[in-house]
Order: structure tokens, then sequence, then C-alpha cells
């Protein structure tokens, strides 16, 4: 059987390389490898489906499955996670904790973004519903961005635009926005020492929310175009099966610390106290092993208005990634 020339479109991580430079390979594709940035693959993604196998935005693709006219069919390899209390930024000057953000201005991107349903959550948490917030969306540090893909909010969310010509990280400088939801930190961050983090220690916010939940967020997924798909029914497993490979490779690359690969130090230390806390698995990929996650995410994402309805996990993944083989 000849290979298929496929594109694939991923951003360029230790756990895509191995796909990248070839050392794994996708059984039956010939793959045309294009790094690009997120922002990059899913705006064009959501637009026109040009790639063949590309990383994907699991709320927008959450967005489009609901309203069933989703052009990719999900693989749960997931591509990029985080723990995002890094991800809300604020004016440290009258925004001291969580719950004096009700009745405040935030700044986002989308509105849909999985970074910001992720964060929203975390808001929750502490009793600030989206209900409680003014929500102002436009360019981190250019003007003009749009949602990528359309949402229909409820009525009790209020989202406004930002000024014609002004940047959310210009507003939260200038006090016209109380803070930011972003997955990348704003200019402001650097520049302007009134602004900072919410949580002031995120990463013991985050290693304590784990404890609690055992949720490390998803935020991509891996998608294969839907007709592709229904053409040639054992690409979605071959994807998954590739992209576990890639990772398995990075994490036996990263773990290799007689000479550390990553440009950082403690890279030791830290592998281990994450293994300590979550596991050797602690980047999993596979539908079984995150199927809580996931749960957690549609609820919330439901609850936003951002899906119509309530999906299932299952839902998101092609039938054959539901199960992997074990030997």
């Amino acid at each position: 059987m000849a290979r298929l020339t496929l594109s694939v479109a991923v951003g360029d991580y230790d756990r895509t390389r191995p796909l990248i430079d070839g050392t794994v390979r996708i059984d039956g594709v010939d793959p045309i490898v294009m790094m690009l940035s997120p922002e990059e693959i899913f705006f064009r993604a959501f637009r026109d489906a040009p790639f063949d196998i590309c990383e994907l935005s699991l709320s927008s693709f959450a967005v489009k499955t609901a309203a069933g006219d989703c052009p990719y069919v999900g693989v749960p390899a997931f591509l990029s996670r985080a723990f995002r209390h890094t991800s809300i930024y604020v004016a440290k000057d009258r925004i001291a904790r969580p719950q004096d953000l009700k009745g405040r201005r935030i700044g986002v991107a989308e509105y849909q973004l999985t970074a910001n349903v992720w964060a929203r959550a975390l808001l929750t948490d502490h009793g600030v519903l989206p209900s409680d917030v003014i929500w102002v969306r436009g360019g981190l540090e250019e003007p003009g961005r749009l949602e990528k893909v359309a949402v229909a909010l409820p009525p009790a969310v209020r989202l406004e635009s930002a000024p014609e010509g002004m940047t959310l990280s210009r507003l939260l400088a200038d006090s016209g926005i109380d803070g930011v939801i972003s997955p990348r930190a704003p200019s402001a961050f650097e520049n302007d020492p009134n602004v900072g983090w919410l949580f002031d220690n995120p990463v013991a916010a985050a290693k304590d929310y784990y404890k609690r939940t055992r949720i490390f967020p998803i935020m991509h997924l891996v998608g294969v175009r839907r007709e592709l798909a229904e053409r040639h029914p054992w690409l979605p497993a071959a994807a998954l099966k590739a992209f576990t490979a890639a990772k398995a490779a990075a994490l036996r690359h990263l773990g290799d610390t007689a000479a550390t690969k990553a440009t950082l130090p403690f890279v030791e230390e830290q592998l281990r106290d994450a293994r300590q806390l979550m596991g050797t698995d602690f980047w999993s990929y596979g539908l079984a092993a995150n199927r809580h996650v996931l749960d957690a995410f549609l609820g919330h994402h439901h609850d936003q208005g951002l899906s119509s309805r309530l999906l299932r996990a299952e839902e998101l993944f092609h039938a054959s990634t539901h199960e992997t083989v074990k030997v």
C-alpha cells in the first residue's frame, strides 16, 4: 500500500519533535510537517481546515463538535496541558483576591479560549461566576482580534469589545481594565510593577488544586480531518500511536540528566517533584486516563455557555482511539 502524503501542523515541542525530525513515524504516512504557532494553526484549521492532521484548541473543538459542524475528528493526544493559575493577571493595587474581581472588567483575547475556560473555572471555585464580571475582548498586544469560532453566550454574560486601536495589555497598564486572562503573559506584566498574578504563589495554588481534583488541565488535542478519517479509518489510531511514542521518547530524553537536555537549571529535581505529585505518567494521553479531566472541562464549557449541549468525552474522539492495544 502506498503511503499517504499528509500535512501535519503542530507546535515545536519536545513531545512532537520526534515526529518532526522523523525519529517517530505515523504508520502509512509520509508527513509534510509544518511547525506553526498554536494561534496560526487554530485560526486556519477552524476557518478552512487546510491541514490533514493538526493540533487543535480543545475549547474551539468542543464548540464545533457540539454544533455538529467540526471539520476534524479528535485524537486523545494532548499536546498542551497547563495549570492556569499563572494565566490570571490583575492590577494589584485594587485586586488582592479572586472575590475582588466581582463587578470588574477582565480582558480576554477570545472568550472561548481553552485557557480562559479553565481560568474561569478557577474563579468559579472562589465564588466568582462569569456573570459577575464584565468581559472585554481584544488583542493582547495587537488590536482587533476576534473570536475564531462563533459563540452565542447566555444573556447574563456581558462581553464588550476593547476600544478601537487599544490592546488588552495597554488597557491593563492604563487602568482601563482590572485584569487579563491569557495563556501568554501581557507585556504589562513585565513592564508595570503594579501588574501581577492574581494568585501570589501560583505554583503552590496549582499543586493544591491538583491534590484536591487530580486534574492536570488539557489545552490542546490532535485532530484528523473528518473526510480523511472516513476514507482511511485506520488513520486516527495510527496518529495516536505515533504521538504517544513521540511523547515517550521526549520523556526518556528529558530524564537523561547526565547532560541536561533542557536549557534550564533544576530539571532533574523538577521532574522528580512532578512524578512524586502526579505519578510517572503525569502527561497522560488516551481517553480512559483523562476522562475525569475531560468531564470537568466539558461541564465548565457548557456551564459557561460555550457548548450548545453537554458533550460526553467519547464524542470528542474517533471510535478507534477509545482504547489502545496492551501487550
